[in-house]
């Protein structure tokens, strides 16, 4: 009691009072550093932290351009892009790789060898958040199975891409080529942003060499991610440009054609139109399928085809480099009168072999026995060697090989075959460089018939055959016709493109004479129609004029003293078979060269292809439906 009476209440309460104030002060002081961090955040720092969060839902992705179109002359498809499903891995995403594949393997089947080329893209992955395929060519079920496991597959994902194909497969591989994965070095020869979304790239042909205007140009969209990466929704898109559609001068029905003429043996065919240099066909036998090389070719099928001992990967169009033999008889004959080597009325006596001096060498005819007195008519339509023989080595190398060159021989003068190689062309300074030895006279003897060093390619071989049909005049072989365009109102219109750095159309080849073209093509004429014409047989009937030069190339050497058999050689060494040809002879629309791998004669092996594919392109007629009588006019030595 005593206690309570000195207990003071009224200082309690004014303590009480202080506290409980400062307490509030303090609460309110709180409060206002919240609601003031609240503020700088939501309003002063709004910006910043909008964005970071737009980041983290929203991100910007490039959207693949979808890549141009390939027609043939007559607007028939041969490249195009086809709808695919893949399933692909995004490495950002994935925790356990070898698990998240495993379960993957649970729910579709995977191979080996796709597996081996997901590791592959999986290391070499060009740029962050790119995802890589593992399979492609999903069908619907294998979609829904994975679709209903994503629970199981952190960073797995189906996506829709159109994937190149090309319908007629080995037909036209060697001239259109195909498109592949892009690597790193491919893509440090483009503009990196353009290529963002792009998976594929042209790797050969038309396809590597259009690349930029079949590319297109990208585009980019805003999407709406979860806390797993996955797209909710498109908030904005900037479609692509689609690349441009290209028309060839190629003929598909002349390529197939011409593809069954060959039937299976180791050879090419260039058809040009000499108008426009547009080339017609372009085959190189054995092809492959350049489908498999789309998405990646295993390694059991592309060890089949580097390995095969007939080289289906090899463009023997354009790389194949073989002597050309007698089919360079006529622009020999043109040199030498151009150059006033000897007159048009020049003969020789030819008893089936030539000397450079009494008693040397026997530079041998084909003939045994010889043509006896041979003019330049004549050497022409027999391929009368010692008449080359006479000439080239009065000419001498410096002037054959200026002519020849004018010709194409010795350079890449196309416009659009990437693949084209130069070849050789010999000459004192080539021997010099390559051989560290003179130009003899014999080498000069054993030019003048397309022999020695001389090596051309079968498009080199045509080339010269469209610049001999336009007498003189060059029109650049080339594939591309023009970009295809689509007007407002449907009309269709084609227009070839500028391009940077096109290869230069060379000079024309003037003569002192327009008469050494005619009595040159009179020449080559008589190889076909004449009595004595060493491809009459393959000109039998023709319902048009036809100007040729048939040829035989020596592959391995003959000993001095004797003659040719190949009933004693194995079959890769047998001669090869060569033929050239233009027609109409005095309106040309077509120009011709085949080379068949150890063919044997030019004449009843090559000049008949050539015939075939003539009758089809300026009658209309399909050999397979109505062959040509199949007649041989057989050969024995090495240069008709």
């Amino acid at each position: 009691m005593a206690f309570e009476r000195f207990k003071d209440y009224s200082q309690e309460s004014r303590t009480f009072g202080a506290r409980a104030m400062l307490a509030f002060m303090l609460v309110v002081v709180l409060v206002a550093v919240l609601i003031g961090r609240l503020y700088f955040l939501q309003v002063v720092q709004y910006d910043r932290y909008a964005a970071m969060s737009e980041d983290n839902r929203v991100h910007l992705q490039p959207v693949a351009p979808t890549r141009g179109l390939i027609y043939d002359r007559n607007g028939v498809l041969l490249a195009e892009n086809r709808p695919s499903y893949s399933v692909t891995v995004l490495k950002e995403e994935v925790r356990d790789l070898e698990g998240t594949l495993e379960v993957l393997k649970e729910l579709i089947p995977i191979t080996e060898s796709e597996l081996e080329r997901f590791d592959k893209r999986y290391r070499q992955r060009r740029r962050p958040f790119e995802t890589v395929p593992v399979r492609f060519r999903l069908t619907e079920p294998e979609i829904a199975r994975i679709a209903v496991n994503y629970h199981r597959l952190p960073g797995v994902q189906v996506e829709a891409d159109l994937i190149r194909y090309y319908p007629y497969g080995e037909a036209v591989v060697h001239a259109l080529g195909y498109v592949g994965r892009i690597n790193e070095a491919e893509l440090q020869r483009v503009e990196a942003n353009n290529y963002a979304a792009t998976h594929y790239i042209g790797k050969l042909g038309i396809e590597k060499f259009y690349e930029p205007q079949l590319h297109g140009e990208v585009g980019f969209q805003k999407v709406e991610t979860n806390a797993r990466g996955r797209v909710l929704r498109v908030l904005e898109r900037v479609d692509p440009v689609p690349g441009d559609d290209l028309v060839l001068s190629l003929d598909l029905r002349l390529q197939q054609i011409t593809e069954r003429l060959i039937n299976g043996r180791r050879a090419s065919v260039v058809a040009i139109d000499p108008k426009t240099g547009g080339i017609l066909a372009l085959v190189s036998e054995p092809g492959y399928d350049p489908n498999l090389f789309v998405t990646g070719i295993s390694t059991a099928d592309y060890s089949a085809l580097r390995d095969s001992p007939d080289l289906p990967l090899f463009n023997r169009a354009l790389r194949g480099g073989y002597p050309p033999a007698s089919t360079i008889k006529p622009l020999i004959a043109l040199a030498a009168l151009d150059s006033g080597t000897v007159s048009p009325s020049h003969t020789v006596w030819d008893p089936g072999f030539f000397t450079l001096s009494q008693g040397g060498r026997r530079y041998r005819d084909w003939k045994r026995g010889g043509h006896g007195r041979v003019d330049l008519n004549l050497a022409l339509a027999q391929s009368c060697d010692v008449w080359f023989y006479d000439v080239g080595y009065r000419m001498g190398i410096d002037k054959m090989s200026d002519y020849l060159g004018r010709f194409g021989f010795g350079a890449v003068t196309s416009l659009d075959l990437p693949e084209a190689v130069p070849a050789v062309l010999p000459s004192k300074e080539w021997k010099r460089n390559a051989r560290n030895r003179p130009w003899y006279p014999g080498d000069s003897v054993n030019l003048s018939i397309g022999q020695g060093f001389f090596v051309a390619t079968p498009l080199q071989l045509a080339t010269a055959a469209t610049v001999l049909a336009n007498r003189g005049k060059w029109v650049q072989p080339k594939l591309l016709q023009g970009v295809r365009t689509q007007g407002e109102k449907g009309d269709i219109s084609i227009k070839m493109p500028t391009l940077d750095d096109a290869q230069p159309v060379p000079e024309d080849v003037t003569l002192k004479s327009d008469a050494y073209w005619q009595q040159v093509i009179k020449g080559m004429v008589d190889v076909m129609h004449g009595e004595r014409g060493t491809a009459r047989k393959a000109g039998k009937d023709a319902g048009y004029i036809i100007a040729g030069k048939t040829g035989t190339a020596q592959v391995v050497g003959i000993k001095k003293d004797e003659r040719y058999d190949a009933s004693k050689l194995s079959e890769r060494n047998h001669d090869h078979a060569l033929f050239l040809a233009f027609a109409p002879a005095d309106d040309p629309q077509i120009a011709v060269a085949v080379v068949v791998e150890n063919g044997g004669g030019g004449s009843s092996t090559a000049a008949p292809i050539a015939r075939q594919v003539m009758d089809a392109w300026l009658l209309g007629i399909d050999p397979s439906e109505d062959p040509m009588e199949e007649e041989v006019l057989q050969e024995v030595e090495i240069s008709r």
